[in-house]
């Protein structure tokens, strides 16, 4: 299983509660159309968590998107077919920054 981990923040003009509002009822649903795309989780900021003994990273976002492929030639599939290509489209639309990771994930606790 691999995974893209896309750190998201909102386009200049959109507030945090219409970056959600578009991101959750007219990007979501495209994602169900996307083959080979086996889960799909939006992860809304809600607050920040910091510590006293580590420094801050300096980073802005308004959300981290994850996507799970079986492997990577399943995500590369996925990435030329039309129903991916009207995702990110979409994503054009409300999101004006993208930092995204490809992961596997190592579970450390079930």
């Amino acid at each position: 299983m691999i995974k893209t981990v896309g750190l998201l923040t909102r386009k200049n003009g959109w507030t945090h509660e219409q970056f959600v509002k578009h991101w959750v009822e007219s990007h979501a649903p495209l994602a169900h159309k996307v083959p080979g795309l086996r889960r799909y989780v939006q992860n809304h900021i809600s607050g920040e968590r910091t510590r006293a003994d580590i420094e801050t990273t300096a980073v802005e976002i308004d959300g981290i998107a994850e996507l799970w492929f079986d492997d990577q030639a399943a995500l590369e599939t996925a990435s030329r077919t039309p129903e991916m290509k009207a995702l990110h489209a979409d994503g054009a639309l409300f999101i004006g920054g993208i930092k995204t990771y490809i992961v596997e994930e190592k579970v450390i606790v079930e």
